[in-house]
């Protein structure tokens, strides 16, 4: 099979067709053609610079960068976190086994946090050797394990009494003896510094020599920890998309072109655009996070697709005998419109994630809206350049290719296949077409929001698994807190202060779904049952004796505010939500009798369960806006109404066949579901907009319709295959990252371009040709119906 000669040219026959889709944009190519070796000079000065750039880029590893936003639940969240500190430092150490308490197994542990006490950057730690015994005599309290445990059945009294102990049960030792916890507050400094994984590393190599041959397992959990596994999973996952990205389109390129020149034609552009974008990046002071570090893969989906296209239009010239230089040029003008337009839908799908509430998301938004602009410019402005710089010899290369061109021919034989059926039909496949979507759009509707502290955290680390076990053994691992602030003229040790903390501890304590419950108030029973002493002096001289480290968890610096903290387990947050409303419903009592202290419950558990089902919701409302705005949008540029509505059916399917994937794993709609959908529904339509540019120009009059949609599907198609099959490897590459969101986002990305493809060939063709008739036969009756009478 031939492969049909393009009908058009640099001026389109019908007049009405002479205008262009990109508003004339598209002729920024021109400008590189004119002076190639020039463009290139700019080229090679801009990459160095983005090199440059790139050194700047640091690593956003903030658990609660989702939820960073204006809103007051957040602001009062920072400013707990400042005046408390102690949960973002604190590593959790997890010691777990049958033999925990076993003589050898808690001297073994113990020499564990003797050592850990030592390693540079702590500030202290918390465990149970840290209990004390009741105090006697008006002296200071003596530990509760002694220097030398005691043996026999004195070693089992004494295990019955630290089991027993309130302090330690429940918070630092599981009810059943198996798990102990051990908290190590290390320095801000070291937190927020390269120093991090160092000091993480030496407290595993102590953790791995002082329990060798006790048979108990140990695993470090924690924000600290956490954070450093962000960290690396994202340098990893960057450098992996960076060198899978480079690799899919230089082999797609070469394989399918079969020439170094035309390879460097259609993969380096986007190379150099994601080379740019990130240097852009870092001179722009943005840091690589969850979100972020998948945009060296969008980068690759926005640009190669362009680039390919513009590849195969100037290949397909020159087989038809032109020169080089205006085989590039006529590729630009034809189908440099079309790809302005697909990197506009992308933009305004970027431009849609500004209308969240979390700072990360619209960060993310800001960087895809710039890099989309960025690689616009690369590709229009690059494979011209290098197409007329490194192209050489065009007759050997035409004589070389004709008749050897199996795997395009084969790809335009489908397409062709696949175009004649189609459109033999158009109703009545249109009508399939519109109740597949609705059907599909139903399920969709029925998605859940889904959140988890987790998702965010590799899970194939420590950290989540120690936090597990804390769920299991320990009521959860993550803090929920209730800030109580002091009215005027009030002190922490006035009386009104101390019954509202203790009715607040009371409180939670009660509450189902929360556990391991701290404050001053733990401190105050402590006294008053093991050593009779309820005075306030007391009370205060204990306080005074505890290290900073350790008061500073729930007094706050200036004694006017004090935190009574709880543990819930790290469970989807539509689970916690309950828990978190009945709590603040709790305190209302509190309140009213207490119209002065002000008193909130908050923590990053809190905040997510109260806010992320809106924040997603409100990203899937979003979402069903920028339909209509795109597919506005596209009938504005084409100048028809007839093509909005033919991009809507194809531009909604794969939204809604992705959300039905979702619905049917039991997934719901996370925050890197809503995202990736967003994004792809913006790239998805290359291929829709490829192949209406194509077909109008094909539509020409006289030009039977069903004939204009199969050559324009014979024309566009190879190119449209190709690169979405690239594309969606390059994007499911993201299933070897060890963040389950980047994972989901990866996959489901890849997903929603494959189900554009399907909708390109088999939604849009029968509806693009139903439509056309349809306005034709309208136009046609109108022409034909008699002039009102006057």
């Amino acid at each position: 099979m031939t492969v049909p000669p393009p009908n058009d040219s640099a001026v389109p026959v019908d007049p009405k067709r002479n205008f262009s889709i990109a508003f004339g944009l598209e002729r920024i190519g021109l400008i590189a053609i004119r002076a190639p070796v020039v463009s290139l000079v700019v080229l090679m000065t801009l990459c160095v610079i983005a090199i440059f750039g790139l050194q700047h880029i640091k690593i956003d590893d903030s658990l609660s960068q989702l939820f960073r936003s204006e809103t007051p639940e957040y602001k009062q969240y920072e400013e707990v976190t400042k005046r408390f500190p102690s949960a973002e430092y604190d590593v959790l150490v997890v010691v777990e086994g049958k033999t925990l308490l076993e003589r050898n197994s808690l001297e073994k542990l113990r020499d564990l946090v003797t050592d850990l006490q030592l390693v540079d950057g702590t500030r202290g730690i918390i465990s149970l050797f840290s209990a004390r015994q009741p105090p006697e005599n008006g002296n200071l309290p003596a530990p509760l394990f002694p220097e030398t445990l005691p043996q026999g059945q004195a070693y089992q009294d004494f295990i019955a009494k630290v089991r027993g102990n309130e302090v330690i049960r429940g918070k630092l030792l599981s009810d059943d003896g198996t798990l102990a916890l051990v908290v190590l507050a290390l320095d801000p400094e070291v937190v927020s510094s390269k120093g991090l994984g160092k000091t993480i590393g030496e407290v595993r190599d102590l953790m791995k020599d002082d329990l060798a041959g006790t048979g108990l397992t140990s695993q470090l959990s924690g924000v600290p920890v956490m954070q450093l596994e962000i960290r690396n999973a994202v340098e990893r996952d960057g450098l992996t998309y960076n060198i899978a990205g480079i690799l899919a389109g230089c082999l797609i390129a070469i394989v399918f072109f079969r020439r170094i020149s035309f390879m460097v034609a259609a993969a380096f552009p986007p190379l150099l655009a994601i080379l740019m974008s990130l240097g852009a990046l870092g001179w722009l002071g943005f840091s690589l996070n969850m979100f972020l570090n998948v945009m060296t893969p969008l980068i690759m989906v926005i640009s190669f697709a362009d680039s390919m296209q513009l590849t195969f239009a100037a290949r397909d010239r020159l087989i038809a005998g032109e020169d080089k230089y205006t085989a590039f040029r006529n590729a630009v003008l034809v189908v440099g419109p079309a790809c302005v337009l697909t990197h506009g839908t992308a933009a305004l799908s970027f431009i849609a994630l500004q209308f969240s509430d979390s700072d990360l998301i619209r960060k993310f938004g800001e960087a895809g809206l710039m890099a989309t602009i960025i690689a616009l410019v690369a590709v229009l402005s690059l494979v011209p350049v290098f197409g007329v710089l490194l192209v050489r010899k065009e007759s050997v290369f035409v004589t070389r290719i004709k008749g050897a061109d199996a795997g395009v021919e084969a790809l335009r034989a489908f397409c062709r296949w696949i175009a004649v059926r189609m459109v033999g039909h158009p109703g009545l496949f249109s009508l399939i077409a519109l109740l597949i979507v609705v059907g599909l759009g139903v399920i969709y509707a029925n998605l859940q929001p889904r959140y988890r502290l987790a998702d965010q955290v590799p899970d194939k680390k420590q950290a989540v698994e120690a936090s597990g076990r804390l769920d299991a053994k320990l009521t959860g691992a993550n803090p929920i807190d209730v800030l109580i602030e002091f009215p005027k003229g009030e002190n922490l040790y006035s009386p009104e202060t101390l019954k509202v903390i203790a009715d607040v501890h009371s409180i939670i304590e009660k509450q189902a779904g929360v556990g391991n419950v701290w404050s001053l108030e733990t401190l105050r029973r402590w006294l008053a049952e093991k050593a009779g002493r309820t005075d306030v002096a007391t009370l205060k001289e204990y306080v005074d004796m505890l290290p900073k480290h350790l008061s500073g968890r729930f007094i706050s610096a200036d004694q006017d505010a004090v935190v009574v903290s709880g543990r819930v387990p790290d469970l989807d947050s539509s689970q916690i939500l309950p828990t978190v409303e009945k709590l603040d419903a709790a305190m209302g009592a509190v309140r009213q009798a207490n119209p002065g202290y002000r008193i909130s419950v908050t923590g990053l558990s809190a905040i997510a369960a109260r806010n992320s089902a809106s924040m997603i919701s409100k990203l899937n409302h979003g979402l069903t806006i920028e339909f209509g705005l795109v597919a506005a949008f596209i009938g504005l540029a084409f100048r028809s109404v007839t093509v909005m509505f033919a991009s809507i059916l194809p531009g909604i399917f794969p939204v809604v066949l992705s959300g039905t994937v979702l619905w049917l794993l039991g997934e719901g709609l996370q925050f890197a579901s809503v995202v990736a959908l967003t994004v792809s529904f913006g790239l998805g339509l290359s291929a829709t907009i490829h192949f209406l540019n194509r077909l109008r120009l094909e539509e020409q009059p006289g030009v039977d319709e069903g004939l204009a949609v199969e050559r324009a599907t014979v024309l566009v198609g190879p190119a449209l295959i190709l690169t979405t099959v690239v594309l969606a490897c390059g994007l499911v590459v993201t299933v070897f990252s060890d963040l389950p969101s980047l994972r989901l986002f990866g996959w489901l990305s890849a997903f929603a371009m494959i189900a554009a493809l399907v909708a390109d060939l088999f939604i849009l063709r029968p509806t693009a040709m139903f439509l056309i008739s349809l306005s034709h036969r309208l136009r046609g009756a109108w022409r034909r119906d008699p002039k009102p009478a006057e």
